[in-house]
Parts: C-alpha cells; structure tokens; sequence
C-alpha cells in the first residue's frame, strides 16, 4: 500500500480484502516491477461486498489526484466480475484480470502495448503460478508468511459472488507448498498461514485427492523448524480425520480455527445452500475441542439473511455460545448484484443493522469471557510490528520493545476488553 510521507515506488500496491489477496499483492508487485512499467499504482480490488467495490472506487479517484501522472491498473476479484465498471472510469489506464495479475509476462504487454485483458476465470486450469514458481519468499510488512496453496470455489453459497471472481477450485501440489515453507523458514518466519478461498477442498483436484490434513501432517513433518503452523478459514463440514488427528498430536499446529458458520439456523443455512447444519456446526467444535483442549474458534457470522425471522436469528445468537466462539467477525447482510440472495425478499435496513449489533455485543461478551481466563498465564507471542504479539490461540496482546518476527515468553497481567496486556 501507499505509505504517507515516503517517496513512492515504482509500483505501489493497494489491497483490499482477504489474506489471500495480501499474499497476491506481493507477487503482483513483483511481476510488475520486473516489467518495468514506470510508475504504476495497482489497486487489488475485493468483490465481496458492494462496499468494497465502493472503497475501492474512491480510493481509485483519490490515487488518481494525489498521482496525476502515475499510471494506474485495476486488478482483483471486483476487476474480474465487472471489468467495464472500472474500464469506464476515466481514472484508469488498464484493467487485468485475476488470472494474469501475478504473471510477468502480462505486465510486460502492458508496459509495452498499454493493454491488459481479463481472461475467463473458469478456464483457469492451474494454481496461482507465482506460488508454484516459488516467486515468494517474504511478504512486505508482515511477520508471519502466509502461503496460497488453493484457490477459486467450487460451491455457489447464494449470498457470494467470489467464484466469479476465482474460478474453480485449484490446489498446489504437496511438493511445491513444502518447499515454498522451506523457503520461507530459511529466510526467517516462524510461523506460516496456509490460505486459500475454498481451504478445506484443497487436493481434490490432485492426484489420489489427499486431503487437507494429510497437507498439514506432510508439512509439519518434513519443515522441522518450522515453529508455528496455522490455517486461515475454513469450511467446518470439510474437517478431515487427518486435520483433526494433527490438532490432536502436533503442538506447533496453532490451536486457532476461524469457521466459515454463516448462520445457526437450518432453513436460512438451506437458503444460503451451506452444506453444513446447526448440529454439524455444534458437533464438529466439541470434537476439536476434545482432541484440543485450548483450541480457540473464531467465525464469520451474517446477520439479517433474507427471510431472517427473530426466531431464526435468535439460533444464530445462541451459536456463539453453543459453539463456544470467542472472535465473531460479524457482516450485516448486504445484497450482492448478481447473486441468488439479493433476488430474495429482504429485510428492512434497520433491522439488519440492530441484529448485527446485538450479534456484536454477543462476540464482545464472548470474547472478553476469553480474556479473563488469560489473566496470569505466560503465553508465548509472535511480536508483531505496532506493539502487538499473537499468542497461539490468535489472542492479540499488547507488548513494548519486541523486535517483530521473534518470539516473546510474557506474563498476562490483564486486558482492556479486545486485548491482553
């Protein structure tokens, strides 16, 4: 992104969204540079929202004033759905789909033609080529590495447009993933974060269709120094035999598991076509926690789904508790064009808003119980840079003076109701 104050690169990077479009930016920015573009700003967009869109919209015509001469490329999941909608903005020069941004090659006929294209995502066979070629060894301004080895989606949830924009579901072989960690290890993280859009179906497109806790089992035995392992979201339904084994045995397998959960009620989870139910969701968290007793759950909750009623949300609520959440990372139901859910008859704004809000207070309770149970215990932390370490279980806490990328042993002394001090 662009740093106030500093002199800017040759090709500045925008992102928005997941962590998945963190990992991409950096190989964006990489192939551009080794084309030689001269000075270009890059906005890697999200399409997850249409207020996303919307940020990324302003932030363009923002760009475009503050860089009236700097060239500017708009690529990512919402460049992908709609590239006319940002073709027509008189801000931008060119347009690139998700499917060539990260390959040189593509920035070298826009650096000599002026041109980009975007491609048809789902005739996109391979993985992201810029993490199979190993093109990855470090991620500007983070301390952990996070490591694609999936991308695209399969299913078609009724409220979500990300397919569109990422194609079918593709995975990294075994080898390559094992190797890009040896690389990243070798150039000193200590943790890595597998990543993807669809994690859990990572290895069904590969030979033999292993699964996504034989990746863990394979990566935790053949990177020995490696210290800390994660995964980034994942779909609770698709929790393998393996993974579950590895949470159980494999104590540098970090015991943080953010759910993609939804909603806690049947028919909205039918409506929004999960594959999971209530009970499913339930259960598979009781399993975890047996084999992983510290195991800390986040998830994605949407409040004020089409057809919503009080009675329905009030199971949605009731899941934080059931399940035993302790981070809920709340989206209050926005209609996506395009999408099955925003042709379904809708609920008023305002009730949206206040349901989100009590799901809200319903996370800060949850998580402040968490915190409370920390106090005088000594964690070991990732630091981080802005005075912030990770514990295992994800819990931020707040440190002075420790250089970023170490581990730090602290002692807990209390907490301010969002982190540990």
């Amino acid at each position: 992104m662009i740093t106030p104050g500093r002199p800017p690169r040759a090709v500045e990077v925008v992102t928005f969204g997941c962590r998945l479009n963190a990992v991409e930016s950096e190989a964006v920015r990489r192939a551009a540079e080794q084309a030689h573009p001269g000075q270009t700003i890059v906005f890697n967009t999200c399409a997850v929202t249409q207020e996303a869109v919307r940020q990324a919209r302003q932030s363009i015509r923002r760009a475009r004033r503050e860089h009236p001469d700097a060239r500017i490329v708009v690529t990512g999941c919402a460049a992908q759905i709609d590239p006319q909608a940002f073709t027509a903005m008189p801000e931008v020069n060119a347009v690139m789909g998700n499917a060539d941004k990260a390959k040189p090659a593509a920035w070298d006929v826009l650096a000599r033609d002026g041109v980009a294209v975007v491609n048809d995502i789902f005739a996109l066979p391979e993985t992201a080529h810029h993490f199979v070629a190993g093109a990855i060894d470090s991620i500007e301004g983070h301390t952990r590495a996070f490591v694609e080895v999936q991308n695209g989606c399969d299913h078609r949830c009724t409220f979500c447009i990300i397919p569109f924009g990422r194609g079918p579901s593709r995975s990294a072989p075994a080898g390559d993933v094992v190797a890009q960690i040896r690389k990243l290890v070798a150039n000193g993280y200590s943790e890595a974060v597998l990543t993807g859009v669809d994690l859990t179906s990572w290895g069904h497109d590969l030979p033999g269709q292993p699964s996504l806790g034989r990746l863990v089992k394979q990566i935790l035995k053949l990177v020995p120094d490696l210290e800390r392992l994660r995964l980034s979201s994942i779909d609770c339904i698709e929790a393998d035999e393996d993974l579950i084994e590895a949470f159980a045995n494999e104590p540098r397998l970090m015991p943080h598991l953010h759910l993609s959960l939804q909603s806690g009620d049947d028919m909205i989870l039918k409506r929004m076509k999960r594959r999971h139910s209530r009970d499913e969701a339930i259960a598979i968290c009781a399993r975890l926690r047996a084999a992983r007793p510290d195991i800390v759950f986040g998830a994605d909750l949407i409040a004020g789904f089409p057809t919503e009623t009080e009675d329905m949300f009030a199971r949605t609520l009731a899941l934080a508790d059931d399940c035993g959440l302790t981070h809920l990372h709340v989206f209050p139901f926005s209609p996506r064009v395009g999408t099955p859910a925003a042709r379904m008859p809708q609920l008023a704004r305002e009730v949206i808003r206040a349901r989100a809000a009590e799901l809200r207070e319903k996370g800060g309770q949850r998580l402040r119980q968490h915190l409370d149970a920390q106090v005088g215990r000594t964690l070991t932390l990732l630091a981080e840079r802005g005075g912030i370490g990770r514990a295992e279980d994800f819990t931020p806490v707040k440190i002075v003076g420790a250089e970023p990328g170490r581990m730090v042993p602290v002692t807990i002394c209390g907490h301010d109701g969002e982190r540990l001090f």
